[in-house]
């Protein structure tokens, strides 16, 4: 049985340090989206994060009108500044939204999600719901990291589940069924009527500054721990120090960096122009 993780607490300001390389991905995605049905286009941006790639959308859509969900206030506080007319002559703005739970309030052209619905349990679930909240002919676009056997995933794992961790660590961390492979989504998302787009890239970023793979996962994949830990300071930084000693033999530095490789998962599934979903 699946173990739903903590809710955890987010830190934009970790989160943007590694901004670039987590935007990439997002714009990688979107522009793979076909032409919307309506315009000017109404677009969700699932899992908004701090905001910063929500304006990618504008670049595709100048016209639209885009919000910007997430359960994180820290997250919509640092969005704020993203909200507003935009230069197109469309609008940004923000909401609160818990995914696990969100009824789309309207009908999208566009749903897009940037690294969000692996945190959502059994997420391929809420597929046929976000499907009848698009307009016929619109897009779900999304993209999710496929890298949970990754070293830096499996080494965060076999820590927590270690005697010292377990029993206050060991069932929160995410598992390799947090998100299929490509095939398995063009297979779930055709049998629901869409046409499907479904690929893997992995990306090989080179990290520098002390300790950078750390201080990568510090922004997403260890925010279960450091909620769990958020109340010991003394265990929540012994945890990391075991954590970096770990990470430092699987992810050498170099001359030139420290090499991240690391696996993305994207899917467009684009609903019939005409008539209702299977």
């Amino acid at each position: 049985m699946e173990t739903t993780p903590p809710t955890p607490l987010w830190d934009p300001q970790q989160y943007l340090r590694h901004a670039d390389h987590r935007a990439r991905p997002y714009a990688d995605l979107l522009a793979r989206v076909p032409a919307l049905p309506r315009e000017p286009a109404r677009i969700a941006d699932l899992g908004c994060g701090p905001g910063h790639s929500t304006p990618l959308l504008t670049g595709r859509w100048p016209t639209a009108h885009i919000t910007g969900y997430d359960n994180s206030p820290e997250m919509l506080a640092r969005a704020a500044s993203y909200a507003g007319p935009t230069t197109g002559g469309g609008h940004i703005d923000f909401a609160p939204a818990d995914l696990t739970r969100w009824t789309p309030p309207e009908t999208y052209d566009l749903l897009a999600s940037n690294a969000t619905l692996q945190w959502v349990p059994n997420h391929t679930d809420t597929f046929p719901a976000l499907l009848d909240a698009l307009t016929p002919g619109g897009t779900l676009a999304f993209q999710v990291p496929g890298n949970f056997e990754a070293p830096s995933h499996v080494l965060m794992r076999r820590l927590a589940q270690s005697p010292r961790w377990r029993d206050r660590l060991g069932t929160i961390l995410r598992h390799t069924d947090a998100v299929l492979t490509p095939t398995a989504y063009l297979q779930r998302l055709t049998g629901l009527g869409c046409a499907v787009d479904a690929w893997e890239t992995t990306y090989t970023h080179l990290l520098t500054g002390d300790d950078p793979v750390l201080d990568w996962v510090r922004g997403t994949g260890l925010r279960p721990v450091l909620t769990a830990l958020a109340d010991d300071p003394e265990a929540r930084d012994a945890f990391e120090t075991q954590y970096r000693d770990l990470l430092r033999t699987a992810y050498p530095a170099t001359p030139h960096g420290t090499v991240l490789p690391f696996r993305r998962i994207f899917v467009v599934a684009v609903t019939p122009a005409t008539g209702p979903h299977p």
